[in-house]
């Protein structure tokens, strides 16, 4: 045993020693451990780019914060509940249907954009701010084309959203979703953009404009009408629409464009109505058989199908064949796409096409039109009156004042128990003078007749027909 205790002090003392020797006749030595902080790559690249391995950093880029996004952006988020009268089959007796949504608010005194479908055929409207106060609602417009609706509560100092530019959004970008859903406080929800211009075919009519923003941000039942925020805590698109089969979230929401939501919801508190600018075209999207039919480089563009006569296209010289790439410059690679910017526009707006045609890029300065046939503005009241007085109207086209020799107003339709269907006039009635002035626009109807009382003279002719015709009625 004493030898074993021997053995190990002698190493113990020997060690000791060697580090004391080593320390005094050693110079000092500065031992610094860096940080490479530039890419670590997994491979280089090869020359076959299947073999190609891609580089990885593993260095994330900085903590992302949407703390103040969200901060910013949730003050302005309203829960939205309607009522609408109908039967409770619960009770076997009257009963009120009840549904929820959500609104961004968009000024300081009160006015409110959200999604059509959260409002439609709702008997009363119910805003609970995100401070908890209560307010009811009156609806300024809508524009089903879009899913939009306009509605304003009596309030001030209101914290509110400004718009941000969804044309620069980029795909991968981070957002977030700001809403309601499931009548719970406001909501905020992280995800990325998976998609600009997505058109998933869920709104209806001629009018319609899908060039949705496609998210990942989970975006549930009661978010309609929901903010889409980027991380500056901008609006950008308004939360629409999901993709779902359970009646949940499934990963794919869509949110209509903040530039689009902008241009209708300043013509809805302008005008009650949407000004909504028309090319006179139909369109569809271009395939890759036509592409190289038309000897296109590449299959992006809208191929023009049929153009309407005597509409803003035909006469800046476009025609059937055309295959729209640029408006204003910014591409049109599809119909969604192509409908957004068209969508921005008013009537009289001029814009600048680029188009192909058997191969050559030309360029034409196009005025819209609005669906009469001319460039007026006209408001929700104009379009109220001439249907109750029971008649579709439009301009008269280059080619019918050439043929015809006159200036006026052709009926398109004429609507059943109402004050023109009494005077039997036909469609197809041209409107030349009211009350013994000339017409040559249909603002100048709506402004002899608005406000107007006792008799009210239309004259004009019947292509074809030689005699002059008049129609009359009583405005009370």
């Amino acid at each position: 045993m004493k030898k074993y205790i021997f053995l190990a002090a002698t190493y113990l003392v020997s060690s000791m020693s060697g580090a004391l020797i080593y320390r005094l006749f050693d110079e000092p030595r500065e031992v610094v451990i860096r940080e490479d902080s530039s890419a670590r790559y997994a491979a280089t690249l090869g020359e076959d780019p299947l073999d190609e391995v891609r580089p990885r950093t593993f260095l994330s880029a900085s903590p992302t914060e949407f703390t103040g996004a969200a901060g910013a952006a949730t003050p302005a988020v309203v829960n939205i509940r309607t009522m609408q009268k109908g039967r409770n089959f619960h009770f076997w007796g009257e009963g009120v249907n009840t549904a929820t949504g959500s609104g961004v608010i968009l000024s300081a005194d009160g006015l409110i954009v959200t999604n059509n479908h959260v409002i439609e055929g709702a008997d009363r409207i119910e805003i609970t701010l995100n401070d908890k106060r209560e307010f009811e609602a009156e609806v300024i417009g809508v524009d089903p084309s879009t899913d939009l609706a306009l509605l304003r509560i009596k309030a001030a100092n209101l914290p509110f959203m400004p718009f941000g530019n969804s044309d620069s959004l980029r795909v991968g970008e981070w957002v977030l979703a700001v809403g309601n859903p499931f009548n719970l406080e406001s909501t905020v929800t992280a995800g990325i953009v998976s998609a600009k211009g997505r058109s998933i075919d869920i709104l209806e009519g001629q009018d319609r404009i899908e060039s949705f923003i496609q998210t990942d941000a989970a975006v549930n039942p009661g978010n309609s009408g929901g903010a889409l925020v980027n991380s500056n805590g901008e609006l950008i698109g308004i939360n629409t629409a999901i993709i779902t089969r359970s009646g949940r979230y499934e990963g794919y929401s869509f949110a209509v464009p903040a530039n689009l939501v902008r241009k209708v919801i300043r013509d809805l508190r302008d005008y009650g109505t949407v000004q909504r600018g028309l090319l006179g075209v139909f369109i569809e999207n271009l395939n890759s058989r036509q592409a190289e039919a038309l000897g296109l480089e590449s299959v992006e563009g809208v191929l023009i199908t049929r153009v309407s006569p005597g509409g803003a296209a035909e006469e800046a010289g476009m025609r059937k064949g055309d295959v729209i790439i640029r408006i204003n410059n910014v591409k049109t690679r599809t119909l969604s796409e192509m409908q957004e910017q068209v969508g921005r526009f008013r009537p009289g707006n001029v814009l600048s096409v680029e188009y192909i045609r058997e191969g050559k890029a030309n360029q034409a300065k196009v005025i819209l039109k609005n669906k009469t046939n001319d460039t007026a503005l006209v408001t929700a009241r104009d379009e109220s009156m001439l249907r109750d007085l029971g008649f579709e109207l439009r301009s008269l086209t280059r080619e019918e004042r050439r043929r015809l020799g006159v200036n006026g107003l052709k009926v398109i339709s004429v609507y059943r128990d109402t004050k023109i269907e009494k005077t039997n006039m036909e469609p197809g009635f041209v409107i030349t003078r009211v009350n013994g002035k000339s017409l040559s626009a249909l603002e100048e109807l709506t402004a002899a007749i608005s406000g107007a009382t006792g008799k009210i003279l239309l004259e004009g002719i019947y292509e074809n027909y030689s005699e002059t015709y008049y129609y009359s009625f009583i405005m009370e």
